[in-house]
């Protein structure tokens, strides 16, 4: 057994999701583990360099952890013929040209997502990474969670016969920092300025999900809300919060399937999760969170009676049953990464491409269409633009 290393540009690591999932979670858990293992029993070292703007900040994350390398020149770090990999997790408005400049230096591309803040830009990217032959692919984390696989598991046995709808709840409250409680998400995810808004940052989510789980989403009908239209920053300054920050979409998918997610960060949380999700068939149903998932069978259904004029004796979350852990769940993120490794130095199979990504940024347009023009509107395939 032989281990190889793989070098990585990560850029976007001082962030909160590009720190925690991404370098601590995820690339420093596999080269803990003793790297990646290859179709051919050899081992993959990630070999990460970190790359930012500040200096300090990057020096600072580096001799937290041990790790030697990094540079605020990324061109000195594309033109490296070590490094294999170029990983974006910084803001969406940067993106496009830091993935343009990766691509044309030969680096196969990782990023977060969105990939874009429109699908114009998403699908240049896309085409010249596919015209450049780099392989390539976006962070569709939720797919990998232990709740959802559980959902899938549920689906590929049958469990639920005709899948009739989908309902998802996510979000909490997000607060002001106006009273003495310090906002625990960044300022610019509610200025439009900078790129914020919770349509452009969840319902590329949503479109994976429903995609890959419930059926392709074939028309969107949606309305965003600016709840709380000031907030106070970081830095303790009043700001104009012009965001839309919270989204209430319904969705058409293939064979039928009707989806309806709520995303808010103006909501207190009565539920399972931060993030949960109801799929109801004809012969089953089930909800999971991020890591748990319950079910109800047809033969376990309780029959309930409306009468306002009495409590109701039924107490329905009893009537659950919790599907088991028949499996150690990773990370999933670094359960992402790993597969994404396996692609680019195994040619593994691999789906979650950008275009794939493409498609969040595309129902993200959509969606805000829909909002403007209050109506439905369709999700044409990308395959025929």
């Amino acid at each position: 057994m032989v281990t190889k290393q793989i070098g990585i540009i990560m850029h976007g690591i001082t962030g909160r999701m590009g720190y925690n999932q991404h370098l601590v979670r995820s690339i420093l858990a596999i080269r803990e583990q003793g790297g990646v293992q290859l179709a051919n029993g050899d081992r993959l070292m990630p070999d990460p360099i970190l790359v930012g703007r500040n200096a300090d900040k990057i020096a600072e994350v580096a001799r937290k952890h041990g790790l030697a390398k990094t540079t605020t020149d990324l061109n000195s770090a594309l033109t490296d013929p070590h490094n294999t990999i170029f990983f974006d997790a910084g803001s969406t408005q940067m993106r496009v040209s830091l993935l343009e400049r990766a691509i044309a230096a030969g680096k196969h591309v990782y990023c977060e997502k969105p990939i874009s803040e429109t699908l114009d830009e998403a699908l240049k990217v896309a085409a010249l990474a596919e015209r450049h032959g780099v392989k390539n692919g976006v962070v569709q984390d939720k797919l990998y969670l232990p709740g959802l696989r559980k959902i899938a598991m549920l689906r590929d046995s049958g469990f639920f016969g005709k899948i009739l709808s989908v309902r998802g709840e996510f979000g909490y409250w997000v607060f002001e920092g106006d009273w003495g409680v310090k906002a625990q998400r960044p300022s610019w995810n509610y200025r439009k300025a900078e790129g914020g808004g919770m349509i452009l940052d969840m319902l590329p989510h949503w479109r994976y999900v429903l995609d890959n789980l419930f059926g392709e989403v074939k028309a969107v009908s949606c309305y965003g809300a600016t709840h709380i239209p000031s907030r106070v920053d970081e830095n303790g300054k009043t700001y104009v919060a012009d965001a839309d920050d919270a989204a209430y979409a319904t969705f058409e998918l293939d064979g039928g399937v009707v989806a309806q997610i709520n995303s808010s960060w103006a909501v207190r949380v009565r539920r399972d999760d931060l993030v949960t999700f109801q799929v109801d068939g004809t012969h089953g149903s089930a909800v999971c969170g991020l890591m748990r998932c319950w079910t109800q069978h047809r033969v376990n259904t309780p029959k309930p009676v409306w009468n306002p004029d009495q409590p109701q004796p039924i107490n329905f979350f009893e009537t659950w049953d919790e599907v088991p852990d028949t499996q150690a769940f990773e990370n999933g993120f670094k359960a992402q990464w790993e597969d994404f490794l396996r692609h680019v130095v195994d040619d593994t199979p691999w789906k979650f491409t950008l275009r794939e990504g493409a498609k969040g940024v595309q129902l993200a347009e959509l969606a805000q269409r829909s909002w403007a023009e209050r109506r439905w509107i369709d999700v044409p395939s990308l395959s025929a633009l």
